[in-house]
């Protein structure tokens, strides 16, 4: 039995979790979750968005499955995301996406998986507000040989785990030639240890237009924090959002699988949330544990129920909610 640290999270949290729990019971998937609690229900019990025996359980347990959190946007207290990811050192942010039967876009057949550095860059907050112009802010990003490189190495790694033939790595060294000109150094000699994979560089606004060009030219994408933060959505994008998307933070010690969409507390209650995001994180965390036949089956019963019109959620287009959803894949895996 494998133990799992389960933070339902805010807003619809608890309902998108209830439905990957039933799932999960259904396909008769040996796990045990641990509960624990983040973001603003915690901060609203504890005085703190991550209370410090969340991180020990995640410590002890070593992986956990996230759903979304809320943080206040520009007062309040910071991200537990951010936070979670630094104190754990949950380096990689890994989000595949591909094209899903029943989710109309204007793209099709894209398979691709971004890996964002965690840690550094311009989103770890480090702002300064001057002392003589409070109208004048610096912002400070941070970019290390070490954190490039595991980055970097993981998404090769990747590809030569799963047969992704090319690897794109994203920068702006014809600007910022000594920050992202470092990364753009190291992801050019860690390409050389994998002469097997194709290996391409690109500007990040050339890459932003290649993505809506011919996303289906890219297999795996390396790049910063920031601009990975914002490519990775991109990404969602062409196969149907944020809540078709997987997402994982994951360490040399420590994983952590994420709804990567918002709390929706508009919707919070109503019965009509849609858990695939949640639900393609938690059966990507069963691939990571290596518990691979749990991970197709249930993948393959999601896929069947997203190609249903009459089971999956009104937000992809459907006619159902969140039950019908969860119900179509249990009857599925039956």
């Amino acid at each position: 039995m494998q133990n799992v640290v389960l933070i339902q999270g805010d807003g619809i949290g608890s309902e998108i979790t209830n439905s990957v729990t039933t799932i999960f019971k259904e396909a008769g998937v040996k796990i045990n979750w641990i509960p624990a609690i983040a973001g603003l229900e915690a901060y609203e019990k504890t005085g703190n968005p991550l209370p410090e025996e969340t991180l020990d359980l995640i410590r002890t347990h070593k992986i956990a499955l996230k759903g979304p959190l809320t943080t206040p946007v520009g007062t309040g207290f910071r991200s537990a995301n951010v936070t979670m990811r630094q104190k754990l050192d949950l380096y990689a942010n890994i989000r595949p996406v591909e094209s899903l039967e029943g989710v109309d876009t204007p793209f099709k057949n894209v398979d691709l998986v971004t890996f964002r550095e965690n840690t550094q860059g311009l989103y770890i907050g480090q702002e300064r507000v001057s002392e003589t112009d409070k109208d004048y802010v610096e912002l400070i990003g941070v970019i290390t040989r070490k954190a490039s490189e595991k980055i970097i190495r993981a998404a090769f790694e990747y590809a030569k785990k799963y047969g992704r033939k090319k690897v794109t790595l994203n920068h702006k060294a014809n600007i910022l030639k000594e920050s992202t000109g470092l990364f753009l150094k190291v992801g050019q000699e860690v390409s050389k240890e994998y002469p097997e994979i194709e290996f391409q560089d690109l500007i990040i606004d050339n890459m932003a237009m290649q993505m809506v060009l011919k996303p289906q030219q890219f297999e795996v994408i390396v790049t910063t924090n920031l601009f990975g933060d914002i490519l990775s959505d991109l990404a969602s994008g062409l196969v149907g959002g944020l809540g078709v998307t997987a997402g994982a933070n994951i360490g040399d010690e420590y994983a952590v699988f994420e709804a990567v969409h918002g709390s929706a507390p508009d919707i919070a209650g109503k019965g009509v949330a849609n858990p695939s995001a949640l639900l393609f994180s938690s059966i990507m965390m069963l691939r990571h544990l290596e518990m691979e036949d749990d991970y197709q089956r249930i993948r393959q019963a999601t896929l069947k129920a997203l190609a249903d019109v009459s089971s999956r959620t009104a937000d992809l287009g459907g006619k159902g909610n969140t039950k019908t959803f969860t119900d179509s894949i249990c009857r599925n895996l039956a």
